[in-house]
């Protein structure tokens, strides 16, 4: 027995060794494992958290950073870059400006590209043309709606595709399809425009940024029941439904490089011998190749596309011409232009009345930067220029609102140092609710008909529900007059002469705090001195269609301009009026015209402007103005919010089967603007994403937390280390060194065991 036992012990050892260490390597090949399992779920689990926060901070309403999104699989890609070139020709009166944009596609994929951009809200845009390599196509003037089928068409079937809508008189966007990788596409469009005159001056401005609008709250809803007769039916309260459209990417200054590079090239034929040519806001190269001609051009080449660009020129003598006629024949009609500055009120014998002025000044978040310094010193400047016997108030806004005096009180110096310290104590911040500050401005206390109540409200405009405003105006107008000043470096100038003309007021610029003093005096020239009133035109023998169909007051300074459609250009034109408490007349012989340019495009442009002021002021339904307005369009081929321009190349250019992804390219933050006055504080960490400016962004949490992500929210790509695969690879490897290292250990143990 004992021999056995001895025998078995001696002939097992190495079985013995071999079972401890095969459940040696067993147990740590198993830890490994459960170690590897526990590191995937972990991985695995940090991945669907970071999903999830980044499509919580990521949903389409959130995406207002630089980052351009290519709206395809939630991925993105590198953005489309742009180039503007802008080429403006002064003919005497009229304008002509032709705009070209470089859209150039630096991916691997199929392009679609949208873009909004301004343009001047008195001009006619009537031309659309795509230059892709040597092939032009030019564009037609559709229906808005049959435009948008005709490029939706052509986007689908692989066609390169523009389209060019107005979402605003001075906003427009602009939708290229189908640019192919690295393909260069140019889209030009031209406009034609009126020269502003103010006393000896003449100016341009050309808009080159649409700054960030401030969309409200709704405070009214609307209500559409069914045709049905049920007596059910729907209420919508957006008081700015297009908000999307009118919002586009804006780039943090802080975080990137300013964006559109443009160049600039003015060729100025004034008509009479040019004295002084001045550019406000840019540095400029000013050649004069005669004494009545100049070309302009921007010293510093392309620059970025964040502020307007305004030119000012004056005649060589002290006066500039008080009266100009210019006429156009186009088919059938004949086309006049008149320009006719009244005498100055000096000499109406009548003592100016004392007035009522409520300022009213914006300082809400778009008003951060310069333009606040330069609003508080508009409004600091204007109340030292308040006389004994005026009356005033101040009214400030941003979201909220405070209103100085209960009543307008007496300029005196007590009242007037009050207000001072109230002016200067302002910061900017908060949203834009401009309807309530207007409506409080408008609301007439005193009464007293024996004053002029004047409203002078100070603004850069950014507001998205511009048709609220001017139907406060409408209704609540009355008495007053309303004057406003546009702040700051790209201020809405759509909204401001809209307003002033139902305000039956005026509108000046002041786009540096250089220009305070010389601006703000040219206002009180208005203010401090008669309107000239009553004003008629009549032809003596030709039949005529004139805008405006009621002449509104001109003051100090201002022409008064006219366009008129003539069946013939015969006999004389007679302009009536009185200047203070003097009548004054003025006729002008129409064969006396000289040859203008571009004049029936004018003539239809202020002509649909009539149709929407009447429309606004319940002159006209709707429906009446709408087909007014459509069939001006349409006859005089202009872009209008009814109809657009759409150009298609006819051979398709994108492979079948091959995707199409949409960008959105970006805009600069207007210069001088606040960016986190408006959009609130850069967070630290998370990158920047720019909301929309709405009624209730200043009560946005800080952090948001992880919600799940909503069916049609962004993601960005996952661009962290591919951690899992990492891991498996690992334990592969794991695995790989546990079998060689059994495999090298059996050669010794096999060894001893022979």
């Amino acid at each position: 027995m004992d021999t056995y036992d001895t025998t078995d012990s001696d002939q097992h050892p190495m079985l013995s060794r071999l079972i401890k260490l095969g459940l040696f390597l067993l147990a740590q090949g198993i830890a490994v494992m459960l170690v590897a399992f526990v590191a995937l779920l972990v991985s695995f689990g940090t991945s669907w958290s970071a999903t999830t926060e980044q499509a919580s901070l990521l949903q389409p309403g959130d995406a207002r950073s630089g980052t351009l999104l290519l709206k395809e699989d939630g991925a993105t890609t590198e953005a489309i870059r742009l180039g503007i070139d802008i080429d403006i020709t002064v003919s005497g009166p009229t304008l002509r400006t032709r705009v070209t944009q470089a859209f150039r596609n630096p991916t691997k994929d199929w392009v679609e590209a949208t873009y909004v951009y301004p343009l001047a809200t008195n001009g006619a845009v009537d031309t659309l043309k795509m230059v892709v390599g040597d092939r032009v196509i030019v564009g037609d003037i559709k229906e808005r709606q049959q435009a948008r089928v005709i490029y939706e068409q052509a986007r689908s079937a692989g066609q390169k595709a523009a389209l060019t809508e107005q979402e605003r008189p001075n906003i427009f966007t602009n939708s290229v399809a189908n640019i192919g990788p690295g393909e260069t596409v140019l889209v030009q469009i031209e406009y034609q425009e009126p020269v502003h005159q103010s006393g000896n001056e003449y100016s341009l401005r050309v808009p080159l940024v649409v700054a960030p609008r401030y969309n409200p709250a709704p405070i009214v809803q609307s209500v559409d029941f069914r045709n049905d007769g049920s007596g059910w039916g729907t209420a919508t309260s957006d008081p700015v439904p297009d908000r999307d459209r009118i919002s586009p990417t804006v780039l943090d200054p802080a975080r990137n490089a300013p964006a559109n590079p443009t160049s600039i090239t003015v060729r100025l034929k004034a008509g009479f011998a040019l004295g002084e040519v001045q550019s406000h806001h840019h540095n400029v190269k000013i050649e004069s190749p005669d004494n009545a001609t100049r070309i302009v051009t921007l010293a510093d080449g392309a620059v970025p596309a964040d502020r307007d660009f305004e030119l000012t020129w004056k005649p060589a003598a002290q006066k500039a011409p008080s009266v100009g006629l210019f006429r156009e024949h186009v088919g059938d009609a004949d086309y006049l232009l008149a320009f006719v500055t009244p005498p100055s009120a000096e000499q109406a014998t009548q003592k100016p009345l004392p007035r009522e002025v409520v300022f009213v000044i914006d300082n809400s978040g778009s008003m951060g930067g310069t333009s606040i310094v330069q609003a508080k010193a508009s409004l600091l400047y204007a109340l030292g220029r308040l006389q004994p016997a005026d009356r005033f108030n101040v009214i400030r806004f941003d979201d909220t609102m405070d209103v100085l005096f209960p009543a307008s009180v007496p300029a005196d110096a007590a009242h007037v140092g009050e207000a001072t310290s109230f002016v200067s104590a302002l910061q900017a911040r908060g949203g834009t609710e401009m309807v309530p500050a207007m409506r409080a401005a408008l609301t007439d206390k005193i009464g007293d008909t024996g004053m002029v109540r004047q409203v002078v409200f100070l603004t850069d405009g950014a507001i998205g529900n511009e048709q609220q405003l001017f139907e406060t105006i409408t209704a609540m107008c009355g008495r007053s007059r309303v004057f406003m000043v546009g702040i700051g470096s790209a201020p809405n100038t759509y909204l401001m002469t809209r307003a002033s003309e139902l305000g039956r007021g005026a509108f000046t610029h002041i786009g540096s705090v250089e220009q305070v003093e010389e601006r703000m005096r040219g206002l009180f020239a208005k203010l401090e001195n008669p309107a000239v009133t009553g004003l008629s035109a009549k032809f003596s023998e030709a039949t005529a269609d004139v805008t405006p169909a009621i002449i509104p007051d001109v003051y100090r300074d201002e022409p008064l301009v006219l366009a008129a459609r003539l069946d013939k250009l015969a006999g004389s034109l007679e302009i009536k009026g009185r200047v203070g408490d003097r009548p004054w007349s003025v006729t002008l012989p129409l064969q006396n015209a000289a040859e203008g340019k571009g004049l029936s495009k004018l003539w239809a442009r202020r002509k649909i402007g009539d149709a929407e002021v009447a429309r606004t002021m319940r002159e006209m339904t709707p429906e009446e103005a709408d087909k007014a307005i459509l069939a001006l369009a349409l006859d005089h081929q202009i872009v209008t919010r009814l109809t657009s321009l759409v150009a298609i190349d006819k051979t398709p250019s994108r492979p079948e089967g091959e995707p199409l992804k949409l960008s959105e390219l970006p805009i600069n933050l207007p210069a001088g603007w606040d960016f986190e006055k408006i959009f609130g504080e850069r967070p630290q960490q998370v990158p920047t994403q720019l909301r929309e400016r709405h009624a209730d962004a200043r009560n946005q949490p800080a952090a948001r937390r992880p919600i799940p992500a909503a069916p049609d929210a962004i993601r960005l790509p996952k661009t962290a280390t591919s951690a899992e695969l990492k891991m498996i690879a690992g334990l592969v490897l794991i695995v790989l060194a546990l079998i060689l290292f059994v495999f090298n250990r059996r050669q010794p143990l096999l060894t001893d065991a022979a």
